[in-house]
């Protein structure tokens, strides 16, 4: 049990690195869970930008670690480039959470996370995810178990942390006491995400109820940091979140798929006070090159084949006008494909005119939109 903070003082933590118990980051921004696009490839892409303080795996069954399922092998993958990592558990078994702690400790886990704000449904119906938000006697029972498994694998040298919602539905803002009590058991850390589970992704983030869970762990535990997640879509964002809520730290995730630099940018506005410009397009296109040669580094080349075709839409909504290379991308049935397709766009092939063109149709007006590659 961790002794308790003399008083709260909310400091306004723009530009300070994040300790997470004996773990030191290099800033306060963190590389959200998110299950799908956490891979090894991206998080490496992201890290690479710059202003990643931790990066996060994404949701890791403790079943399949330790069953050694291939595809939880896959999402557990990490290296010495992708550190500080944060291993991701989620369940309701504190008995195997447990164990799965313990392999996350021995495959090279920075932080053991507890995921405790998962939404969907084939993780809340099997009592993990948010449903953990519902039961705090039992969730502390499953807290403990995998804090002494933690620490016992380690020898105190990895940190338990966990990420929450705001409570089940509305009204239920069960949130700050659950973190309290989490504080006291020994996480050292824990984020929130400005929604309730019934809200899954609707709705806007909710910063008064983030700043609540600040202002309960800081008025008894002043070294247990709470993260601010929901809706950070922008560096100034990132900034506002802080000001607002009065939280160490942002966790960033869907926002970084289409723009994995804005950690680089939401660090330098905060310790330098303007965040740097917008890549051109031709750093897009390495970035994303970037992106396919480490998926086909890490992975096979069929799966590196099938993200790729997931995640061009993304890195799309900031390459303009580009349905034809999305297109292209997803039709692409070698790694040559796809690399001659990127080349195509930078000689200014591939993209999209839009022309307005009004006519009538029994009298009433009508747009048509031709959407035509370059040269055609």
């Amino acid at each position: 049990m961790r002794t308790p903070a003399r008083g709260y003082d909310s400091p306004v933590m723009i530009g300070t690195p994040l300790r997470i118990g004996p773990v030191s980051l290099e800033t306060n921004l963190m590389l959200a869970p998110v299950a799908g696009y956490c891979d090894l490839a991206f998080r490496l892409t992201a890290r690479a930008l710059g202003g990643v303080g931790l990066a996060c795996t994404d949701l890791l069954s403790p079943q399949g670690l330790l069953r050694g399922t291939a595809t939880s092998l896959d999402l557990a993958r990490t290296n010495d480039l992708d550190k500080p990592i944060g291993m991701q558990l989620y369940g309701g078994d504190g008995d195997i959470l447990a164990e799965g702690a313990r392999w996350a400790v021995e495959h090279g886990a920075t932080i053991v996370d507890i995921n405790m704000g998962c939404p969907v449904d084939k993780v809340t119906k099997r009592d993990g995810g948010s449903k953990l938000m519902c039961d705090p006697c039992r969730t502390m029972g499953v807290f403990e178990k995998v804090a002494r498994a933690v620490e016992h694998a380690s020898s105190g040298r990895v940190p338990v942390t966990a990420k929450m919602r705001l409570g089940w539905g509305e009204g239920d803002l069960t949130a700050p006491g659950l973190a309290v009590r989490l504080a006291d058991a020994g996480a050292a850390l824990v984020t929130v995400h400005g929604r309730t589970a019934a809200q899954k992704f609707t709705g806007a983030c909710d910063r008064s109820g983030i700043a609540r869970v600040v202002e309960a762990v800081g008025a008894r535990f002043a070294d247990v940091p709470v993260i601010g997640n929901g809706d950070v879509k922008t560096p100034e964002d990132a900034v506002s979140m802080i000001r607002e809520t009065g939280c160490a730290g942002v966790m960033i995730g869907r926002a970084s798929f289409s723009a994995p630099w804005i950690f680089r940018d939401a660090w330098a506005l905060q310790t330098t006070g303007a965040a740097p410009p917008e890549p051109t397009e031709a750093e897009k296109i390495a970035i994303v090159r970037t992106y396919f040669d480490l998926l086909l580094e890490h992975r096979d080349e069929r799966s590196a084949m099938i993200q790729i075709r997931r995640r061009i839409s993304w890195f799309g909504k900031r390459l303009g006008p580009c349905k034809p290379l999305k297109e292209t991308v997803r039709l692409a049935r070698t790694p040559a494909d796809v690399y001659d397709a990127l080349d195509r766009f930078l000689a200014g092939d591939l993209r999209l005119m839009a022309e307005a063109v009004e006519f009538s149709v029994n009298e009433r007006p009508h747009f048509r939109v031709p959407l035509l590659p370059y040269g055609q």
